[in-house]
């Protein structure tokens, strides 16, 4: 009674004689398996696999578990999280790898292509479309998208190869439009390597379409990617490159701009800069009115600056009032809006332990962490990595022990 009796009879199969032995052997098969020396089983983590909650493992851990043991870990006592497919062979661990390069060759397809009349209608339709995955990727995240979306662009650049005059101006908005997306579901998914590629080609194609508002976008695109890589000067020269002619772009793009650039000021430390730049994007936000149908998060997030403005005050360390927009935000968020609602809880949770407020922190975290290991979001993962940081000065406390229990089924193997 209260320990996981199937994990610990396959462990003494294996010759595991101990829990130290299958922690050692376990990391030292999943690093000759993913090629990955970071990989790691923590003697911690496999003890809690063998009591009478073991949760669930990282994607990765449970394909190291089944090429070392023979079964998944739905067989051995672990309880599946919803959405849990299992990878028909442990060459899956290689997935996101091969499926970037698979899609990368939608965006690298040889021309030219044999020639074929394309109906305008089609603009629409593609248009329509892109509507229905920004809502997709609200409820199912960037995994089961990504394949969806390239294999679309990859149909509207073969059929830009065709069309001509205004049919084909709409359908090169349309398609850089579409590689923005598949960006950002790379970044959210982790892999910014593959962001940052479709992030090029969404501005080759902006600049191919002449279009001014689609090329501040696109300059925008390029800014969330230095963002996460913590190049705040970058993200500022980006902005400003956007706005440049601001009066020719639509208040959305300047929308868009400005707030981005605030990300970039809070990177440099600049919180005067912060606060300038979000309140002159708040004046422009109800001028927002234009049809077009991408970058539409600014109308479609509740509270989308104060969002923006939570999130640079935790990175400029003003734990207090990043706290109360936090609280203030989370108020208006759907439930059907998980994903994003499980990003703003880690950094609710971030900026609390930055207050000094560790229970308060542990208390946002318990839900935070469930809601990463059902969506498998890379950028939730990685917003708790920053929470485990900030709560440094409790890691030996009560408190600090049971966030790291907490968290350990999301950052496990990372």
């Amino acid at each position: 009674m209260g320990r996981n009796d199937a994990l610990r009879a396959a462990r003494l199969r294996a010759g595991w004689r101990t829990i130290e032995q299958a922690a050692a052997a376990l990391t030292r098969h999943g690093q000759q398996l993913l090629d990955d020396r970071q990989f790691n089983v923590s003697t911690r983590t496999w003890r809690r696999w063998e009591g009478a909650r073991p949760g669930w493992p990282s994607e990765e851990t449970a394909i190291v578990i089944h090429d070392a043991l023979g079964r998944w870990p739905e067989d051995l006592g672990f309880t599946a999280p919803p959405g849990w497919i299992r990878p028909e062979h442990h060459e899956e661990a290689d997935l996101k790898r091969r499926a970037f390069v698979s899609v990368t060759a939608a965006a690298l397809m040889p021309g030219p292509t044999a020639p074929q009349h394309v109906d305008p209608a089609l603009i629409d339709y593609f248009q329509q479309q892109l509507e229905g995955h920004y809502r997709a990727d609200m409820f199912l995240g960037p995994h089961d998208l990504i394949g969806t979306v390239s294999a679309q662009y990859q149909l509207i650049d073969k059929l830009v190869r065709s069309a001509k005059d205004e049919t084909r101006r709409g359908l090169l908005r349309v398609g850089a439009a579409y590689a923005a997306l598949i960006g950002w579901l790379y970044q959210d998914a982790g892999d910014l390597d593959g962001a940052s590629f479709w992030r090029g080609v969404t501005q080759e194609i902006a600049m191919r379409s002449r279009d001014p508002h689609l090329i501040g976008y696109s300059l925008v695109n390029q800014a969330q990617v230095r963002t996460d890589l913590g190049d705040g000067h970058a993200v500022i020269d980006l902005c400003e490159a956007a706005l440049d002619d601001a009066g020719r772009l639509a208040p959305k793009v300047r929308v868009m701009s400005l707030q981005q650039q605030a990300h970039g000021a809070s990177l440099i430390g600049d919180r005067r800069a912060v606060d300038q730049l979000i309140d002159r994007a708040d004046s422009l936000l109800s001028r927002v009115d234009d049809d077009l149908p991408w970058g539409n998060a600014c109308r479609r997030t509740p509270g989308y600056l104060e969002v923006q403005r939570a999130t640079c005050y935790g990175r400029l360390g003003l734990g207090a009032e990043a706290v109360s927009l936090w609280s203030q935000v989370l108020d208006r968020v759907p439930e059907t809006a998980r994903r994003d609602r499980g990003v703003y809880l880690a950094r609710h949770a971030t900026a609390a332990a930055g207050a000094g407020d560790p229970d308060q922190a542990l208390h946002i975290a318990l839900t935070a962490a469930e809601i990463a290991v059902e969506t498998r979001s890379a950028r939730m993962r990685r917003e708790l990595v920053t929470l485990h940081r900030a709560m440094r000065p409790w890691h030996d406390a009560p408190v600090g022990r049971e966030l790291a229990e907490v968290l350990e089924p999301v950052t496990e193997g990372s």
